[in-house]
């Protein structure tokens, strides 16, 4: 196994956090708010993340939906690299479906330049948005021949679909290790390895450690198969957690990468200083996922308007359950949860993402969830 890449994926546990604990931002857009304080707020809780020794920050590649300003991770990326100097910084994830494999190796080539050591490539392969919208991101000109006789290919041939190859196609370019007479040989990721290798090149050839999500099965096997990390969606398919992260740990097979499985799964948490403020809070992740779920996307409502909204009696049902599944409430009772979580999950790592109207709500469940671990201060 390469040491470097297993201790770039591998986190440390801080205070009395039972594992690692990190952050996955969606830059969240409320009612009365505009994008552009969104992604400043983003700025705020990476920072807050920083200095509170949060291991990484995460932004979700979605389309077409107003409330959520994350349509370009790279791009976000970027600007989060110009405010941070320790945090890993990466996508939870980007959906490969929708771009073509190269153009991936140079973006993430490129914030691995701005910020070189920090840089995670999650890559889910849904396209983050509805079909319609899906159809006008994805491109249809790729070569059938991908990356044919890559090892990733031959071991994930019995899984299906065509992930794998796009997966294996990524990973050639930022590896730059096409073999001769393939029709990418002569192509390279810039910046990239090839850097390092040319005349004078003195770049250095590290890359981003690549990273499968998931909320189903597919992924997890595949991840296990390949011995990548894997990131598994609890926050919204929760039901299928210990399934998935069983199949990922069985499926596991050592590699250059990971001598042992590593598992983190998002978890929908807000803390407050008490438990109906709380409640409010999530209230509104919940009303905004009703009107998803009914095609009715919009910006995040506030607290008044979710408390106020007569919720029909299907729509109560789908909320409750929504909400057994968001660990919401005092700092204490978040702590419990999480610790909770993390013991019947056996997760390696919890990737906390607090969905409310406002970014100061988020910013201080952060804060509070810090204090209940006891994770160091500001620095």
């Amino acid at each position: 196994m390469d040491e470097n890449r297993g201790d770039e994926i591998r986190g440390t546990a801080g205070g009395t956090a039972p594992v690692p604990l990190s952050v996955l931002d969606l830059v969240t857009v409320g009612q009365g708010r505009t994008a552009t304080q969104a992604l400043r707020t983003s700025v705020d809780i990476a920072k807050l993340a920083e200095d509170r020794g949060f291991h990484r920050f995460w932004v979700a590649e979605h389309h077409s939906m107003p409330g959520v300003a994350s349509s370009s991770p790279a791009v976000i990326l970027a600007h989060l690299a110009a405010h941070t100097e320790r945090i890993r910084l990466g996508s939870g994830g980007v959906m490969l479906p929708n771009h073509a494999p190269l153009v991936i190796a140079e973006q993430f080539g490129t914030l691995e330049a701005m910020a070189p050591g920090r840089v995670d490539l999650g890559l889910g392969r849904a396209p983050g948005t509805d079909g319609a919208t899906a159809a006008a991101l994805r491109r249809t000109d790729r070569l059938n021949e991908g990356a044919l006789g890559s090892p990733l290919v031959e071991r994930s041939r019995d899984l299906g679909e065509d992930f794998p190859q796009q997966l294996a196609e990524l990973i050639r370019f930022l590896d730059d290790d096409f073999p001769d007479g393939h029709p990418y040989a002569r192509i390279h990721a810039v910046p990239g390895p090839v850097q390092a290798t040319s005349p004078g090149g003195v770049q250095s050839p590290g890359r981003p450690p690549v990273w499968l999500l998931g909320s189903s099965g597919f992924s997890a096997r595949l991840a296990g198969v390949l011995g990548l990390p894997f990131a598994f969606a609890h926050h919204f398919s929760a039901r299928n957690t210990v399934p998935a992260l069983d199949l990922y740990r069985e499926s596991f097979k050592p590699s250059a990468v990971l001598d042992a499985p590593y598992a983190l799964i998002g978890v929908a948490a807000l803390a407050a200083e008490d438990e109906r403020e709380a409640r409010r809070q999530v209230l509104t992740g919940a009303l905004s996922m009703v009107r998803l779920r009914t095609g009715r996307p919009g910006l995040v409502p506030t607290p008044e308007e979710a408390e106020a909204y007569d919720f029909s009696p299907m729509e109560r049902e789908f909320v409750d359950g929504w909400l057994k599944d968001i660990v919401h409430g005092t700092p204490d009772q978040v702590r419990t949860g999480l610790d909770d979580l993390a013991k019947r999950t056996g997760a390696d790592e919890l990737m906390i993402t607090a969905n409310a109207h406002g970014g100061e709500a988020r910013l201080r469940s952060y804060e509070l969830i810090a204090d209940a671990y006891g994770l160091p201060g500001a620095v």
